[in-house]
């Protein structure tokens, strides 16, 4: 395709890992963006896995219309075992070659950044990441898209438990999403007034605990909301807990991929605009192997071996306002 008389240069968008709300804006506004700056944009089915089968298709108008407003990802995501192998990989590179694609834009997480690094290293195709996961623990970024449809998803489930457990006077344990990283646990117990939060980032003592919750049941609290993320394994252990300690009726409500669906926010649809226009400026700018990130209010970016060799720190100050929830 010409443009302004000059042969204009192809980039694909691909989207990988667990899916987030979020992914389609991103994959929309990064190809208009594209083609508004001389690129011609192609989008990737299904990941990593489409890259190695080379399902590759031109951006078309009907391709995006209509894609901002749903969940998930339009186009399907893979985890690719096979794109770590070396002959896989060229596989895949040939596929671009074919179709004289130069760079990528991918949206997802760590694991798909060293993927593609990895990719770089052999064939030396620059690539955009942009970060994409709902656990929200990327190094380097303060936000991920997909956090705050999360954290949304998790406030209308905890919202409407309450409902019940008020009816009933019980314990409701509630377990989110996140690996090792607490950040949907800390900050959905803060904006759901919960009364327990157990995540990997606080020493919890049940004691302690105990005795609190008992003097709020005694002061006349007729409910206990417990959050919980996955990773401490303490969801069904807490409401066992909770049931013989504070002698309630005690339920344990796993919330699962319930966390990953539902039609991006407002804040998910902005954050995906800015993200993807800022990684097609750092492919127009000659950057190579970098994560966009948003931190401290600005858009910036970071080396991949930046984000992947450094370890993901929760913020320090959202730690400590959820502290007195742990104890």
């Amino acid at each position: 395709m010409l443009h302004d008389g000059i042969l204009s240069e192809k980039v694909a968008i691909l989207t990988s890992g667990g899916d987030a709300a979020g992914m389609n804006p991103a994959v929309k506004s990064a190809a208009d963006y594209a083609r508004k700056n001389g690129m011609e944009p192609y989008l990737v089915e299904w990941g990593l896995r489409g890259l190695i089968e080379g399902w590759i298709k031109p951006a078309t108008t009907e391709r995006l219309t209509g894609i901002i407003h749903r969940g998930g990802t339009a186009l399907g995501s893979s985890r690719s075992k096979r794109f770590f192998e070396y002959q896989f990989r060229e596989q895949a590179y040939n596929h671009l070659k074919e179709l004289g694609i130069s760079k990528l834009i991918i949206i997802g997480g760590d694991g798909s950044f060293r993927a593609l690094n990895q990719f770089y290293v052999d064939f030396e195709v620059p690539f955009a990441g942009i970060p994409a996961t709902i656990d929200n623990d990327i190094s380097g970024t303060d936000y991920c898209l997909g956090v705050d449809t999360a954290l949304n998803m998790i406030r209308s489930s905890v919202d409407c438990i309450r409902d019940t457990a008020s009816s009933f006077s019980r314990a409701f344990v509630i377990e989110t999403m996140g690996r090792d990283c607490g950040y949907l646990a800390m900050t959905s117990a803060l904006a759901t007034d919960a009364d327990v939060c157990i995540v990997p980032e606080i020493n919890y003592d049940l004691e302690l605990i105990g005795e609190r919750l008992r003097e709020q049941r005694e002061g006349g609290k007729k409910y206990i909301l417990g959050i919980v993320a996955e990773g401490t394994g303490m969801g069904e252990p807490l409401t066992r807990w909770m049931g013989d300690a504070l002698g309630m009726d005690s339920r344990l409500t796993v919330l699962g991929h319930v966390q990953r669906g539902g039609s991006p926010t407002v804040y998910d649809r902005i954050m995906a605009f800015k993200f993807a226009v800022a990684a097609v400026e750092n492919l127009k700018a000659g950057e190579t192997n970098k994560v966009v990130t948003f931190k401290d209010g600005s858009f910036g970016s970071s080396s991949i071996h930046d984000i992947t060799d450094t370890k993901h720190e929760c913020d320090p100050e959202l730690i400590e306002l959820v502290r007195g929830l742990s104890c």
